[in-house]
């Protein structure tokens, strides 16, 4: 599959918006990708995401672990076809990640982090973190949409379907501020 096999799925469901838009970073940007609107394809879910596992087939991990609520679906779906289990970690009153539902990583399991769209690797990271003070080991990352332009570096490999440049802004920068638009925030 190419970055424009992905692109025109994305297209096709409508989940590459264009606009104005606050991202879960804080940064701004004219494109956002509302990985929602393709998973809700169960088809697109499994192709995509069957791709994703293929990629990190050999990154020897036992169990895989994503936020919710963006990873959720995608980390699933690549367990599902990796043959693994999953689990993912959610937000606590503070909007904090947290591990609940009595979910358990075992000292020393191989651990595959997986997201829908990673742009600062913010819940990434947190997701990282969790995995470590539990014991588990991190083995890679994977996501579908990587729009970090390789300015983030979790420690281990980071694998996706699509790398793309999407400008992002400051919000004290953005120009779109300048001419007076309000960002919206799609996936809250």
């Amino acid at each position: 599959m190419t970055d424009g096999d992905v692109l025109q799925i994305f297209r096709d469901t409508q989940a590459l918006l264009n606009g104005h838009f606050l991202l879960r970073s804080g940064l701004h940007s004219r494109q956002y990708f509302q990985c929602a609107l393709v998973l809700q394809y169960p088809r697109h879910a499994e192709t995509l995401c069957t791709v994703l596992a293929a990629k990190l087939r050999n990154a020897g991990a036992q169990l895989v672990i994503s936020p919710a609520m963006g990873g959720l679906f995608i980390g699933h779906e690549v367990a599902r076809a990796l043959g693994l289990r999953h689990i993912f970690v959610e937000k606590d009153a503070a909007g904090n990640l947290e591990l609940r539902r009595n979910f358990q990583i075992a000292p020393g399991e191989k651990v595959l982090v997986v997201e829908d769209v990673i742009t600062k690797g913010g819940r990434v990271q947190e997701t990282l973190a969790i995995v470590r003070a539990a014991g588990g080991e991190p083995v890679a990352v994977g996501t579908l949409v990587d729009r970090s332009q390789g300015a983030v570096n979790f420690g281990v490999r980071l694998e996706s379907l699509l790398q793309l440049h999407i400008e992002t802004f400051a919000a004290a920068a953005c120009p779109l501020c300048r001419e007076g638009s309000q960002p919206v925030k799609p996936g809250s």
